[in-house]
């Protein structure tokens, strides 16, 4: 049961944010989740597209990866 436990905390969706005004452009977060992120070329910055959600690792990798720390994870408060 502690296995199915510590996979679930691993898999559980989360919702990435993007803040545009630190945002440098490199494009990393669309080369690893080009689902989630897009980046547009007039402006130079990333966007999330579509609703921003992953499964938690891959977003927590995702953030790691930003060389501009402009990803993070939403986190919603538990009721």
């Amino acid at each position: 049961m502690a296995e199915t436990d510590q996979r679930n905390v691993h898999d559980d969706l989360v919702t990435v944010e993007l803040d545009q005004d630190v945002c440098v452009g490199v494009g990393q977060c669309e080369l690893l989740e080009g689902g989630v992120f897009r980046l547009d070329d007039d402006e130079g910055i990333s966007t999330v597209i579509g609703d921003g959600r992953l499964p938690r690792r891959r977003a927590e990798i995702v953030v790691e990866k930003c060389p501009s720390s402009a990803i993070s994870i939403c986190e919603e408060e538990q009721q």
